[in-house]
């Protein structure tokens, strides 16, 4: 258990910190529709917060910022506390608050367009909405204000007679061409809107998207756009458009299979202003995730050690030499290894089986009598398709929402493909390692994997493992299995195997406000560049957003090419390190240790003071 003397520190190094648990349990943690009414009934502070319909549009005051609306289009947002505009005028006939998305990217929109009409009605002083009666669909954006927090609050919803609606999207226009946004992509950027990189990309959550917010920095303060969403709701963030790049669309999507779906929306997003740089906005959304989900039970439970990690290595080879090499150059207590050949089967093969090989029982042994942390490479919902079990569970295999193809993949000549749709091609190709991804939801996985991962845990005496494919969650045709998606069936499994025996450190693949309440580590990915680097990479360093949010529960570490033999190797360590990532280390054999290149060196000896 952590000491109080080492919490006061790490909340003293972190500053107030929250993250998202996502618990089962239920409890009073606030609701996304809830939330408004609460405030808006709240009468002590924030006497200046209102909502007026005037001249068919929509004024929002609060303590800290003006805003107009017109036919649900953002006009004007004007800080109180700097008096910054921050919405640029533009064209309001060349486009629309509210649309509903279709699959194959297909938006269809609902505003006074094609005979369309929009109307705006008081609700209450601090209530409005905007209704909208299009050709091809219909439409809602509530409009409200929290007088506590100054948000802005906006609740779009849509729908139509078409079925086959996969979300609806709110559209923020004109936003001011110098305001850079920073985001929870891949733990972390900060890029102007119109850089390369992000510009027409659309980010699920909570794979891409890893939190429900995005800022928009300017040099001494800026807006920022969030939700304060405990159900897993499935959302995505679209940065610009055809027409601009500086515009966001935020998409709240509808639960799969969508064939014959008609509606979406019901997801409250908060708008507010702030001073500071994006620090400002992230603890206020750290300190919602702490509040929210009762994180200080889980700050608590964390083990000492894993703060005191100064070095990982990913992909640690079954090597003896290894453990003697490192044991020479850092104290072995402060290192990390993920460890992912230790079973009698291939790597990628044959899951759920873990039974471990010789050499693994051999190298689990010397580097625990050694004191290292090793993590043993389990998987959370990838399984091989030729193993028995398959037959038990084939029927909650994901499919993906829109083409309903299984979700998994192949590896063919070097390159990942996906997996075979014939039932007998499925099982002829382990080879190719084929692997389906099953549902975390349903009760009878989660059941076998516990088995066979406490199995192994008490068989080797283990005190941590590793879960890889944690970060592949999201929306599914097949999305609710026992009620579950298999974001929330993810967040439960992980939690189940931490608790297995008298307790594991579960460390896990990417991290996200899903995962990370579970997990003491997390292997992250650089910017679209798991394996090798993409042009522009340099450019997604400098901003730890992920790590400001979840570092005091969870802690980082790097996936791959990380032995600093090229420039294109340091570049991944560099970002990774701007990413408050735990140095981290891949190598091929033991000489690499002993006999280090200048980059390999720094490390050593910066993991080791």
């Amino acid at each position: 258990m952590r000491s109080s003397t080492r919490r006061s520190f790490l909340k003293s190094a972190a500053g107030t910190s929250a993250a998202l648990s996502m618990t089962l349990s239920g409890g009073a943690s606030p609701r996304p529709g809830g939330s408004a009414t609460s405030s808006v009934a709240s009468r002590g502070a924030g006497g200046d917060a209102k909502v007026v319909v005037k001249d068919g549009r929509i004024h929002v005051e609060s303590k800290t910022l003006t805003a107009i609306i017109d036919r649900g289009l953002m006009t004007s947002l004007r800080s109180k506390l700097s008096g910054e505009e921050f919405i640029r005028p533009f064209d309001m006939d060349q486009t629309a608050a509210l649309s509903l998305l279709y699959p194959s990217s297909e938006e269809v929109v609902i505003s006074e367009q094609r005979f369309g009409r929009s109307s705006v009605r008081q609700l209450s002083e601090r209530k409005a909405e905007v209704t909208f009666q299009n050709w091809d669909g219909d439409g809602i954006i509530l409009i409200s204000v929290d007088p506590e927090s100054g948000d802005l609050l906006l609740e779009p919803s849509a729908y139509s007679s078409r079925p086959g609606v996969r979300a609806c999207r709110w559209k923020m226009m004109g936003i001011r061409e110098d305001l850079q946004l920073v985001a929870p992509f891949y733990q972390g950027v900060r890029l102007d809107l119109d850089d390369s990189l992000i510009q027409g990309t659309r980010w699920e959550w909570p794979k891409g998207w890893e939190a429900g917010l995005a800022v928009l920095q300017s040099k001494d303060g800026g807006l920022w756009v969030h939700t304060e969403d405990d159900r897993y709701r499935y959302k995505a963030l679209k940065v610009g458009s055809e027409k601009s790049p500086h515009c966001l669309g935020f998409d709240t999507e509808a639960y799969g299979p969508i064939d014959d779906n008609l509606a979406a929306g019901g997801l409250t997003w908060r708008v507010n202003v702030f001073k500071g740089d994006w620090r400002t906005p992230a603890d206020r959304y750290r300190e919602w995730l702490w509040r929210a989900c009762d994180l200080d039970r889980v700050e608590e439970g964390r083990a000492d050690w894993i703060y005191n990690v100064t070095l990982a290595m990913s992909w640690c080879r079954t090597d003896l030499a290894i453990l003697d090499a490192l044991s020479r150059k850092i104290d072995p207590k402060r290192v990390l290894l993920h460890f992912p050949r230790w079973r009698t089967d291939p790597y990628d093969e044959n899951y759920p089986d873990f039974n471990v090989s010789a050499a693994g029982r051999q190298f689990l042994a010397k580097g625990k009598e050694l004191g290292f942390h090793i993590m043993p490479h389990f998987n959370s919902n990838d399984m091989d398709p030729v193993h028995p079990v398959y037959r038990l569970v084939r029927d909650f295999q994901y499919r993906t929402i829109e083409d309903k193809k299984i979700w998994g993949w192949s590896w063919v000549e070097g390159r990942a493909i996906g997996v075979p749709e014939s039932n007998d091609s499925r099982n002829q190709h382990r080879n190719h390692k084929v692997m389906v991804k099953i549902h975390p939801g349903l009760s009878l996985w989660r059941s076998i994997l516990r088995e066979r991962i406490h199995t192994a845990a008490q068989e080797l005496g283990l005190e941590t493992v590793f879960l890889d494919v944690t970060l592949n969650t999201g929306n599914l045709h097949n999305c609710l299995v026992e009620g579950m998606t298999s974001s929330e069936g993810m967040n439960r499994l992980i939690h189940e195997v931490g608790e297995l025996g008298s307790g594991l450190v579960v460390g896990g693949e990417g991290l996200n406000e899903t995962t990370f309440s579970g997990v003491s580590f997390g292997q992250v990915h650089l910017f679209r560049s798991a394996h090798r680097n993409i042009e522009g990479l340099e450019r997604t360093g400098g901003c730890g957003l992920n790590d400001y949010l979840f570092g005091k529960i969870t802690r980082t570490f790097g996936y791959s090419r990380l032995s600093g033999q090229s420039e294109e190797e340091q570049l991944r360590m560099r970002i990774h390190d701007d990413h408050g990532a735990i140095p981290t280390i891949t190598i091929r054999s033991a000489e690499e240790i002993l006999n280090p290149n200048p980059t390999m060196k720094r490390v050593l000896e910066k993991a080791a003071s």
